[in-house]
């Protein structure tokens, strides 16, 4: 019954498949811009894997057909077909979601709960006001409190909106993917944006697939689409299953892939419009300062509540004796109403609300010059916990040196020869037996993940890994001509490079029947495979101890002199052989082994040498050769005396208690699997409580770059899975780059710890001044606006001035902070306390001497000396501002006027401040002062600065 209903469904099937091929239409618009199929039908076909509709118009080279391209030459790039293609097709971007407008952000702003508690008691002052006043004197302490709410919310929206358009730069910043395409016949890098359906895309291990498209030809591919579908197991996608999904990634193999569709009508485009880009969390340092500042608050809420009891008490004890508690006069509840203003805006003053938005500021702006400097920050926390790093594990390729390869030397049928220059090549080519030639080209032209195309300008130009085009220079150097030698015989079998394998071996099948397989890879690998070898003849002899003694002795001479050694290997295959089966292993004749320079980078030991003075160990793990591994890393100054270098495999062989003595002293680990790399930062990071940044460049880094600290990947050998597994992209993979993200991250980390031990010094002034005010003399000299100016001053304007200091040398030349490090350290207590104390010593002279100092007499003497102690507050804020620049030294004048958003804000606080004082004495409840009195104010303020000084020569310790 079952295989009966089945049959019968497949015969409907069948027929519904027949149905859709008469019903399909090409619509009108296609056809007249010289296509044969329409978006939708492609789309329909890859996206439902629908294999029927694919035979229907003829497979991928129906398909081909279709849309006027081909399969081998790409498309044609005349201008008037690529925008033919687009009108019909469109293009390969996403719709982004919507750019928050500027209100949004004040919207947002106003919807603080101390906020809102001031807007209703502005409205409440303005109406009893008006009503007791009339218009418009009545007005001016509400306008006042409504003026200073307005300006707070302008200034935090304008931050959080100039934020938001960075973010979004970084963004697009991120996306920018280049990718290999044929067209009009030749490869070339290509941006993902550029990409239209019909043009063929090159892929190998590691790349993301930019757009829906069909499968041409390839070898071993698999597909990882759990981005798309959350399942882990990689699709082996080829000529039977053809279908590729944006999105995914390749896990390994390679393959060219016809474009089908591409931008919102992928598989990968409709999912991105259901999702909507989330922001980044909150880095653990925001975390942090939200715990400080809710304490914070809670310290302010419990002082404001006493200081509101304390002020009113002495009204309600009077209307009580008077017995008048139920009937209130307009000026008693304006009074009342302004008490309690003073209350709130003592929470207001209290709670730290700069603190994340001093994190923020200084990561964004630490993010926009890191830019600058060719590093691409993915994730915000990345920023801040490199200044905590105190062990790099770098790669050694590309890295640490500059990853332009050449083959300098080479050991073929036993004879070792200099080959760097092309004279050398062919004087080693004539001294060569003429098969050994053969065989050697053969080998390197066909066992290769790279390629030699013609460029548009006529000439070779080769493409693929450093290292693959440095074997493609050499055999080219050697005489010999890629595409002939291709087409002499048919690859059959690929299995690629990656860095578990360590080798890549490819099977041929020869013109006149049978097959050979070629291997090359790590030489003492490969050669462990072989149990033949080449002699000076061109005889092939079996591979006896002495001469792999030798061999092995020459891999260890060219890795003593620094050079990346290759080991290239053939072997016939047997006649019964299938093409499912994994290649051998063993069995091979050595043809020969090749030399690679890779010089080191320039400046990268003297980053080293900084990163040792700053604290920060660095440790090199590499696939490659011990010998090369260490000759490397000492000329870089990574392995010291009394450093250790090791393999991986013995690595792994390792007990517990065995790596607990070796990991400290361990600089060097060579021959690492990526899964060594893992387990190396796993250990650094829990057992040893290292804050642990990692570079990788390859897929199989993902793991280690996900399981450190910080996951540092490579711009330009990157692959794009490393790239999504990093937070931070060095856009010019070098290792001299890494040291400068450290430098932004503890600039990044100080500059918070400046902002908070300026922003502590004003909430505890600000708290004690009214507090004991109201206490002692029964009322509050700073106002609801004042307060509110003093709090715009600390919170968002100190954040801009001092979050974005720019970093120094000398940051360099201080231990890191470590996982344990506490934030507010005894030297930011001792500076806190200090200057507190002398500051609230100078508002209570003031308030209970001010009079006679000044000589103030009069009516007005009250709003005078609050004006002058308000003065004098904001001045010793000003000056306290400079002196925060700086936690344990005394200049703090060094550099200042280099820093333009730091003397911005001063000067822009001091001119506000002169017209608050001068102009808006009715909003501002101040009076104009006179030269005597602002001198004063402003002397007052500058004491401070010697003052802190002075404290910076108490020892405290470090922690």
């Amino acid at each position: 019954l079952r295989v009966a209903v089945l049959v019968s469904k497949a015969a409907l099937q069948f027929l519904q498949g027949l149905s859709l091929w008469n019903e399909y239409v090409v619509p009108e618009e296609v056809k007249a811009a010289g296509f044969q199929i329409c978006a939708d039908e492609l789309g329909s076909i890859v996206e439902g894997h629908d294999s029927k509709k694919l035979i229907i118009h003829g497979g991928v080279d129906g398909i081909a057909e279709k849309l006027t391209t081909s399969k081998t030459d790409g498309l044609s790039t005349d201008e008037d077909s690529i925008k033919r293609r687009q009108d019909i097709y469109g293009i390969n971007k996403f719709t982004e979601s919507e750019v928050r407008s500027f209100w949004v952000f004040v919207w947002e702003a106003l919807q603080d709960t101390t906020l809102i508690i001031l807007a209703v008691c502005a409205f409440v002052s303005l109406v009893v006001g008006m009503a007791m006043e009339g218009w418009p004197k009545g007005a001016h302490d509400g306008l006042g409190i409504v003026a200073s709410i307005l300006l707070v919310v302008f200034v935090t929206a304008t931050s959080d909106y100039r934020q938001s358009l960075q973010f979004k730069d970084l963004d697009k910043e991120k996306k920018k993917i280049q990718v290999q395409v044929t067209r009009n016949g030749f490869r070339q890098r290509l941006s993902i944006y550029d990409l239209l359906p019909g043009d063929v895309v090159h892929l190998a291990i590691g790349d993301q697939v930019p757009a829906d498209g069909l499968f041409i030809s390839g070898f071993s591919l698999l597909i990882n689409e759990s981005s798309l579908t959350g399942e882990s197991e990689p699709v082996d996608v080829n000529g039977d299953n053809p279908f590729l999904l944006s999105g995914t990634k390749v896990q390994d193999g390679s393959c060219k892939m016809l474009v089908t569709t591409v931008g919102m009508r992928t598989q990968w485009g409709k999912l991105m419009a259901t999702l909507s880009e989330g922001g980044d969390d909150e880095t653990p340092l925001q975390v942090k300062l939200n715990g400080v500042a809710t304490i914070i608050g809670q310290i302010g809420l419990f002082f404001a509540v006493i200081t509101f009891i304390v002020l009113s008490q002495g009204l309600f004890s009077k209307k009580y004796h008077e017995g008048l508690l139920l009937s209130w006069s307009g000026d008693e509840a304006l009074e009342l109403l302004e008490h309690f203003a003073i209350a709130v805006t003592i929470v207001v003053v209290a709670v730290p609300e700069g603190l994340p938005l001093a994190v923020t500021l200084s990561l964004a702006f630490a993010m926009k010059k890191m830019m600058n400097d060719k590093a691409l920050v993915r994730h915000l926390a990345a920023c801040e916990t490199m200044g905590s790093a105190t062990t790099i594990c770098s790669d050694k390729t590309g890295t640490l040196t500059t990853n332009h390869m050449t083959v300098v030397k080479a050991c073929i049928c036993g004879n070792i020869k200099e080959v760097n220059g092309p004279q050398n090549a062919s004087k080693l080519c004539s001294e060569l037996p003429e098969t050994v030639v053969k065989t050697l080209l053969e080998s390197i032209f066909n066992n290769t993940g790279g390629e030699v195309v013609i460029n548009q300008d006529g000439k070779y130009q080769i493409l693929g890994t450093p290292t693959e085009a440095a074997l493609l220079e050499f055999a080219l150097a050697l005489g010999g001509d890629f595409k002939a030698k291709r087409d002499e015989t048919k690859i059959v079998k690929v299995e690629p490079f990656n860095s578990t394998k360590k080798r890549m071996s490819v099977i041929l099948e020869l013109p006149g029947g049978g097959c050979r397989a070629h291997c090359k890879g790590a030489s003492e690998i490969v050669l462990a495979a072989c149990d033949k070898f080449i002699d000076e003849t061109g005889g092939v002899h079996p591979l006896d101890k002495t001469t792999a003694d030798k061999l092995n002795g020459i891999i260890d001479s060219f890795a003593g002199e620094a050079l990346r050694t290759l080991c290239l290997a053939y072997r016939e295959m047997e006649e019964g052989f299938s093409i499912a089966e994994h290649i051998p292993l063993q069995g091979y004749t050595c043809i020969g082994i090749v030399g690679i320079k890779d010089p080191v980078r320039p400046g990268v030991r003297e980053s080293v040498a900084t990163c040792r003075a700053a604290g920060i160990m660095v440790r090199m793990v590499t696939g490659d050769n011990i010998n090369t591994a260490k000759a490397i890393a000492r000329e870089c100054g990574i392995l010291t005396e009394d450093g250790i270098a090791i393999e991986g495999p013995e690595f792994r062989e390792k007990s517990l208690d065995e790596l607990l003595k070796l990991v400290p002293k361990l600089q060097v680990m060579a021959r690492s699997s990526p899964l060594d790399k893992h387990t190396l930062v796993k250990h650094l990071r829990t057992t040893f409580n290292d804050v642990v940044a990692v570079t990788g460049d390859g897929t199989n880094d993902a793991p280690a770059l996900h399981e450190a600290d910080i996951g540092l990947a490579m711009g330009i050998a990157g692959t794009e899975v490393a790239k999504e597994s990093a937070d931070v992209i060095i856009l010019d993979d070098n290792f001299s780059t890494i040291v400068t993200v450290a430098k932004w991250g503890r600039s990044v980390y100080i500059n918070i710890q400046k902002f908070v031990q300026f922003q502590l010094t004003v909430n505890v002034v600000a708290l004690l001044v009214n507090f004991s005010s109201a206490c002692f003399t029964g009322n509050a000299p700073l106002t609801a606006v004042q307060l509110l100016w003093v709090n715009m001053i600390m919170d968002t304007l100190g954040a801009l001035a001092l979050a974005t200091e720019p970093p120094n040398n000398d940051l360099m030349k201080r231990e890191p902070v470590g996982r344990t490090g506490k934030f507010i350290t005894n030297v930011m207590w001792r500076n806190i306390l200090g200057v507190s104390f002398y500051q609230f010593f100078v508002m209570w002279y003031l308030q209970m001497q001010g009079k006679d100092f000044f000589g103030l007499e009069g009516s007005d003497t009250d709003v005078v000396l609050n004006t002058i102690i308000f003065n004098s507050f904001v001045f010793c804020q000003v000056f306290n501002e400079i002196s925060s620049r700086e936690m344990e030294k005394i200049n703090v004048l060094k550099g200042m006027t280099r820093n333009y958003v730091f003397m911005a804000v001063l000067t822009s606080t001091v001119i506000f401040q002169f017209i608050m004082v001068q102009f808006l004495g009715e909003f501002a409840n101040t009076t104009p002062l006179t030269l005597h009195q602002w001198l004063a104010s402003v002397l007052l303020g500058l004491a401070g600065m010697p003052i802190a000084a002075a404290l910076k020569l108490i020892p405290v310790g470090s922690s």
